[in-house]
């Protein structure tokens, strides 16, 4: 097969624990050539002679074992979307306007007879955030909205909540709010909400706080809407309220409990009837806090601290899925 992986730039890799290149590894462990180029990249063209296509200046690499360099560049092409057995959207967060336009320029390739995962489509359909609203009864007390008053009055209700924004990553812009012991608001309530909303301007999501995040923020995978059967547990480090990785949170692999498993169940075959092969789910306990589904990660560190390969179910799914949709 000859797969393109839509990225962010390969020297901004890293080696040792990123997802989209533990994919790369494994489609050229199994022969499949490797492919990759940025979203900034694609365009549609119609030339003189009348052809059209989605297309973009396309990179054949040989992934290495090796930290750094990690990859050996064969060539540069460019080739129009149509002729690779898969397309697979990995460019991470922030969802702007521009991974909104990228988006309907997959989508254009698709009617062109690419075969693009997840399909783009339904990652426009699924902002990380919000798509959790569509499942409430799997949520916590969950707020959305641009009004300071609404959001204030959510924050003295319950007495400590998570505010943040809506197209964030990493746990960047994440704020735990707490009433004091006399019942007053957090003192920094209102700058918090100002500068989060932008004074009014800006949509947040303000969420009632969790204390099973002392346990973990648990990454629960999906692959073609079955769960892997391994979650990563990001725990808070250091008095940090937040337990993404990127954040400095511990991150340890466990099997998945009743509760994740009965979330999994719920969101998995309605997820991949939409066109998306991979989603993770992150979950506080029993509670679902978002729906992943740009660029998914924790498959390196699932990998080495269980033995479970993630990227080889992965690569078995989009083998099947390409074959599916030829």
């Amino acid at each position: 097969m000859k797969l393109l992986f839509v990225a962010d730039p390969l020297e901004a890799f890293n080696p040792k624990k990123d997802s989209t290149l533990a994919m790369m590894r494994e489609a050229a462990r199994r022969g499949h050539a490797v492919w990759a180029c940025e979203p900034r990249q694609l365009r549609w063209l119609r030339d003189a002679r009348g052809a059209q296509a989605v297309q973009a200046p396309c990179r054949h690499i040989q992934p290495l074992d090796g930290a750094r360099p990690w990859f050996t560049e064969i060539e540069v092409v460019a080739l129009a979307l149509r002729e690779f057995d898969a397309v697979l959207m990995r460019k991470d967060p922030p969802f702007d306007s521009e991974f909104f336009y990228a988006t309907h320029l997959l989508e254009q390739a698709e009617r062109e007879g690419a075969r693009v995962f997840n399909r783009p489509r339904a990652l426009r359909d699924h902002p990380e955030k919000l798509a959790i609203l569509e499942w409430p009864d799997h949520i916590p007390d969950t707020l959305v909205s641009r009004d300071p008053a609404a959001l204030r009055a959510f924050a003295r209700e319950h007495g400590d909540v998570i505010v943040k924004p809506l197209d964030g990553m990493g746990g960047s812009g994440v704020f735990r709010l707490r009433n004091g012991a006399d019942g007053a608001p957090d003192a920094n309530l209102g700058v918090v909400l100002e500068t989060l909303t932008d004074t009014g301007r800006r949509t947040i999501m303000a969420q009632g706080y969790l204390p099973q995040i002392a346990q973990g923020d648990k990454r629960v995978l999906l692959i073609d809407g079955e769960p892997v059967p391994y979650a990563l547990a990001r725990i808070p480090q250091g008095g940090e309220t937040r337990g993404n990785l990127a954040a400095g949170g511990l991150g340890r692999a466990q099997p998945l409990q009743e509760g994740d498993l009965a979330i999994a169940r719920a969101l998995g075959p309605t997820l991949a009837a939409r066109g998306l092969l991979l989603v993770g789910l992150d979950i506080i306990g029993t509670r679902l806090t978002e729906i992943n589904v740009t660029s998914p990660t924790c498959f390196v560190e699932i990998r080495e601290q269980t033995g479970f390969d993630v990227a080889a179910r992965f690569i078995d799914a989009v083998e099947a899925a390409a074959t599916r949709a030829a």
